[in-house]
Protein backbone atom coordinates (compact mmCIF):
# COMPACT_ATOMS: atom_id res chain seq x y z
CA UNK A 1 0.00 0.00 0.00
CA UNK A 2 1.41 3.40 -1.01
CA UNK A 3 1.89 6.14 1.53
CA UNK A 4 -0.04 9.40 1.37
CA UNK A 5 1.82 12.64 0.50
CA UNK A 6 1.26 13.98 4.01
CA UNK A 7 2.71 10.91 5.77
CA UNK A 8 5.96 11.47 7.75
CA UNK A 9 9.09 11.70 5.56
CA UNK A 10 11.65 8.93 5.53
CA UNK A 11 14.54 11.32 6.10
CA UNK A 12 14.02 14.42 8.27
CA UNK A 13 17.51 15.86 8.57
CA UNK A 14 21.22 15.43 7.93
CA UNK A 15 23.83 16.47 10.50
CA UNK A 16 27.62 16.45 10.47
CA UNK A 17 29.23 15.08 13.62
CA UNK A 18 31.73 17.92 13.67
CA UNK A 19 33.53 16.61 16.74
CA UNK A 20 34.52 13.55 14.69
CA UNK A 21 36.26 15.61 11.99
CA UNK A 22 40.02 15.68 12.48
CA UNK A 23 40.65 18.62 10.16
CA UNK A 24 38.47 20.97 8.15
CA UNK A 25 41.44 21.80 5.94
CA UNK A 26 41.43 18.45 4.12
CA UNK A 27 39.06 17.16 1.45
CA UNK A 28 36.08 16.79 1.58
CA UNK A 29 35.76 18.80 4.80
CA UNK A 30 37.50 21.78 3.22
CA UNK A 31 34.59 22.22 0.79
CA UNK A 32 32.71 25.25 2.21
CA UNK A 33 29.33 23.51 2.20
CA UNK A 34 30.78 20.66 4.26
CA UNK A 35 33.05 22.89 6.34
CA UNK A 36 30.11 24.94 7.61
CA UNK A 37 27.62 22.07 7.81
CA UNK A 38 25.80 21.56 11.10
CA UNK A 39 22.25 20.30 10.48
CA UNK A 40 20.10 20.43 7.34
CA UNK A 41 16.36 20.06 7.74
CA UNK A 42 14.93 18.38 4.65
CA UNK A 43 11.60 18.92 2.96
CA UNK A 44 9.20 16.02 3.58
CA UNK A 45 8.82 15.45 -0.16
CA UNK A 46 11.31 17.25 -2.45
CA UNK A 47 14.62 18.92 -1.58
CA UNK A 48 16.89 20.37 -4.27
CA UNK A 49 20.64 20.92 -3.89
CA UNK A 50 21.71 23.78 -6.18
CA UNK A 51 24.82 25.86 -6.65
CA UNK A 52 27.93 26.33 -8.76
CA UNK A 53 30.15 23.47 -9.85
CA UNK A 54 32.46 22.36 -7.07
CA UNK A 55 30.32 23.61 -4.18
CA UNK A 56 29.75 20.14 -2.73
CA UNK A 57 26.25 19.20 -3.91
CA UNK A 58 27.17 15.81 -5.32
CA UNK A 59 29.69 15.16 -2.54
CA UNK A 60 27.06 15.56 0.15
CA UNK A 61 24.35 13.72 -1.80
CA UNK A 62 26.65 10.74 -2.36
CA UNK A 63 27.65 10.72 1.32
CA UNK A 64 23.98 10.69 2.34
CA UNK A 65 23.35 7.84 -0.09
CA UNK A 66 26.24 5.76 1.26
CA UNK A 67 25.18 6.50 4.85
CA UNK A 68 21.72 5.25 3.85
CA UNK A 69 23.21 1.98 2.64
CA UNK A 70 23.15 2.56 -1.12
CA UNK A 71 25.82 1.41 -3.55
CA UNK A 72 28.03 4.52 -4.14
CA UNK A 73 27.73 3.96 -7.91
CA UNK A 74 23.95 3.96 -7.77
CA UNK A 75 21.04 1.57 -7.73
CA UNK A 76 18.96 0.11 -4.94
CA UNK A 77 20.29 -1.13 -1.63
CA UNK A 78 20.59 -4.54 -3.25
CA UNK A 79 22.82 -3.39 -6.13
CA UNK A 80 26.06 -5.36 -5.80
CA UNK A 81 28.48 -4.03 -8.40
CA UNK A 82 31.61 -1.89 -8.45
CA UNK A 83 33.75 -0.61 -11.32
CA UNK A 84 36.16 1.81 -9.69
CA UNK A 85 36.06 2.94 -6.03
CA UNK A 86 36.27 6.73 -6.21
CA UNK A 87 33.93 7.81 -3.42
CA UNK A 88 35.05 9.26 -0.12
CA UNK A 89 34.59 6.73 2.68
CA UNK A 90 35.00 8.97 5.71
CA UNK A 91 32.22 11.55 5.27
CA UNK A 92 29.29 9.06 5.30
CA UNK A 93 30.51 7.71 8.65
CA UNK A 94 30.44 11.22 10.12
CA UNK A 95 26.87 11.98 9.08
CA UNK A 96 23.92 11.53 11.40
CA UNK A 97 20.66 10.97 9.55
CA UNK A 98 17.42 11.93 11.26
CA UNK A 99 15.00 9.21 10.19
CA UNK A 100 11.39 8.35 10.79
CA UNK A 101 10.80 4.68 11.49
CA UNK A 102 8.33 4.08 8.68
CA UNK A 103 8.40 1.08 6.30
CA UNK A 104 9.78 1.61 2.80
CA UNK A 105 8.62 -0.27 -0.22
CA UNK A 106 11.28 1.17 -2.48
CA UNK A 107 14.47 3.30 -2.51
CA UNK A 108 17.05 4.23 -5.13
CA UNK A 109 20.20 6.30 -5.71
CA UNK A 110 20.79 7.60 -9.25
CA UNK A 111 24.10 9.07 -10.40
CA UNK A 112 24.19 10.45 -13.93
CA UNK A 113 27.91 9.78 -14.30
CA UNK A 114 27.66 6.07 -13.45
CA UNK A 115 24.26 5.29 -14.97
CA UNK A 116 25.94 3.34 -17.80
CA UNK A 117 27.53 1.01 -15.23
CA UNK A 118 24.20 0.58 -13.46
CA UNK A 119 22.48 -0.24 -16.76
CA UNK A 120 25.11 -2.88 -17.49
CA UNK A 121 24.57 -4.42 -14.07
CA UNK A 122 20.79 -4.48 -14.47
CA UNK A 123 20.98 -6.02 -17.95
CA UNK A 124 23.35 -8.72 -16.65
CA UNK A 125 20.78 -9.78 -14.05
CA UNK A 126 18.86 -11.37 -16.91
CA UNK A 127 15.28 -10.52 -15.99
CA UNK A 128 12.62 -12.06 -18.21
CA UNK A 129 10.95 -9.28 -20.25
CA UNK A 130 7.56 -9.88 -18.63
CA UNK A 131 9.07 -9.91 -15.12
CA UNK A 132 11.61 -7.10 -15.42
CA UNK A 133 10.96 -4.33 -12.85
CA UNK A 134 12.89 -1.97 -15.15
CA UNK A 135 10.50 -2.48 -18.05
CA UNK A 136 10.36 -4.87 -21.01
CA UNK A 137 13.21 -3.28 -23.02
CA UNK A 138 16.85 -3.75 -21.81
CA UNK A 139 18.30 -0.46 -20.59
CA UNK A 140 21.23 -0.61 -23.02
CA UNK A 141 18.78 -0.87 -25.91
CA UNK A 142 17.40 2.55 -25.01
CA UNK A 143 18.91 6.01 -25.15
CA UNK A 144 20.29 7.48 -21.94
CA UNK A 145 17.18 9.60 -21.46
CA UNK A 146 14.76 6.81 -22.33
CA UNK A 147 16.48 4.43 -19.90
CA UNK A 148 16.34 7.03 -17.14
CA UNK A 149 12.63 7.67 -17.66
CA UNK A 150 12.10 3.90 -17.64
CA UNK A 151 13.22 3.95 -14.01
CA UNK A 152 10.73 6.69 -13.20
CA UNK A 153 7.82 5.03 -14.99
CA UNK A 154 8.47 1.32 -14.32
CA UNK A 155 10.95 0.72 -11.51
CA UNK A 156 9.91 3.23 -8.82
CA UNK A 157 6.79 2.69 -6.75
CA UNK A 158 6.68 6.03 -4.92
CA UNK A 159 6.80 4.46 -1.49
CA UNK A 160 10.46 5.22 -0.85
CA UNK A 161 13.45 7.53 -0.66
CA UNK A 162 15.05 8.60 -3.96
CA UNK A 163 18.38 10.41 -4.36
CA UNK A 164 19.17 11.82 -7.82
CA UNK A 165 22.45 13.44 -8.88
CA UNK A 166 21.95 15.71 -11.93
CA UNK A 167 19.11 13.80 -13.63
CA UNK A 168 18.94 16.50 -16.32
CA UNK A 169 22.18 15.16 -17.82
CA UNK A 170 20.09 12.47 -19.52
CA UNK A 171 17.07 14.52 -20.48
CA UNK A 172 16.07 16.96 -23.20
CA UNK A 173 14.02 19.98 -22.08
CA UNK A 174 10.80 18.23 -23.15
CA UNK A 175 11.80 15.07 -21.27
CA UNK A 176 12.59 17.18 -18.21
CA UNK A 177 8.94 18.20 -18.24
CA UNK A 178 8.02 14.51 -18.48
CA UNK A 179 10.32 13.95 -15.52
CA UNK A 180 8.43 16.61 -13.52
CA UNK A 181 5.11 14.91 -14.21
CA UNK A 182 6.54 11.52 -13.15
CA UNK A 183 8.12 13.10 -10.09
CA UNK A 184 4.78 14.56 -9.04
CA UNK A 185 3.06 11.20 -9.48
CA UNK A 186 5.67 9.52 -7.25
CA UNK A 187 5.35 12.28 -4.65
CA UNK A 188 1.58 11.73 -4.57
CA UNK A 189 2.32 8.08 -3.87
CA UNK A 190 4.45 8.94 -0.85
CA UNK A 191 7.92 9.31 -2.34
CA UNK A 192 10.60 11.59 -0.89
CA UNK A 193 13.32 13.03 -3.15
CA UNK A 194 16.74 14.64 -2.70
CA UNK A 195 17.92 16.00 -6.06
CA UNK A 196 21.17 17.77 -6.96
CA UNK A 197 20.50 19.72 -10.15
CA UNK A 198 21.49 22.64 -12.38
CA UNK A 199 18.22 22.58 -14.32
CA UNK A 200 15.89 25.58 -13.88
CA UNK A 201 13.09 23.40 -15.26
CA UNK A 202 13.49 20.61 -12.73
CA UNK A 203 14.01 22.88 -9.72
CA UNK A 204 10.75 24.67 -10.60
CA UNK A 205 8.77 21.84 -9.01
CA UNK A 206 6.30 23.56 -6.64
CA UNK A 207 6.21 23.07 -2.89
CA UNK A 208 9.85 22.02 -2.72
CA UNK A 209 12.78 23.24 -0.68
CA UNK A 210 15.79 24.61 -2.58
CA UNK A 211 19.08 24.56 -0.68
CA UNK A 212 21.77 26.82 -2.11
CA UNK A 213 25.40 25.67 -1.79
CA UNK A 214 27.86 28.59 -1.65
CA UNK A 215 31.24 29.55 -0.19
CA UNK A 216 29.38 30.64 2.95
CA UNK A 217 27.67 27.27 3.42
CA UNK A 218 24.17 26.00 2.67
CA UNK A 219 20.99 28.06 2.99
CA UNK A 220 17.41 28.00 1.64
CA UNK A 221 16.75 30.11 -1.43
CA UNK A 222 13.64 31.04 -3.41
CA UNK A 223 13.39 29.69 -6.95
CA UNK A 224 13.34 33.16 -8.53
CA UNK A 225 16.50 34.11 -6.60
CA UNK A 226 18.60 31.23 -7.94
CA UNK A 227 21.30 32.05 -10.46
CA UNK A 228 19.92 29.28 -12.67
CA UNK A 229 16.59 31.09 -13.03
CA UNK A 230 18.10 34.56 -13.38
CA UNK A 231 20.71 33.62 -15.98
CA UNK A 232 18.25 31.57 -18.03
CA UNK A 233 15.63 34.32 -18.03
CA UNK A 234 18.19 37.01 -18.88
CA UNK A 235 19.59 34.96 -21.75
CA UNK A 236 16.18 34.17 -23.25
CA UNK A 237 15.05 37.80 -22.97
CA UNK A 238 18.32 39.30 -24.29
CA UNK A 239 19.84 36.47 -26.29
CA UNK A 240 21.40 38.46 -29.15
CA UNK A 241 22.84 41.14 -26.87
CA UNK A 242 24.28 38.64 -24.41
CA UNK A 243 25.81 36.56 -27.18
CA UNK A 244 27.35 39.69 -28.70
CA UNK A 245 28.83 40.69 -25.35
CA UNK A 246 30.23 37.18 -24.80
CA UNK A 247 31.81 37.00 -28.27
CA UNK A 248 33.31 40.46 -28.02
CA UNK A 249 34.85 39.59 -24.66
CA UNK A 250 36.57 36.66 -26.36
Amino acid sequence: MNRAPDDPPFLKSVSLRREWVESFETYPYSIPAIKHLTTLTLHPRVTFFVGENGTGKSTLLEAIAVAEGFNPEGGSRHAMFSTRPTHDESLPRKLQLGKNKVPRGDSFFLRAESFYNLSSYVDQLGFAPDKNPYGPVPLHQQSHGEAFLTLMLHRFTGNGLYLFDEPEAALSPQRQLTFLAALHDLVLRGGQFLIATHSPLIMAYPDAQILHFTAAGIAPIAYEDTEHFKVTRAFLNRRELMLKELMENE
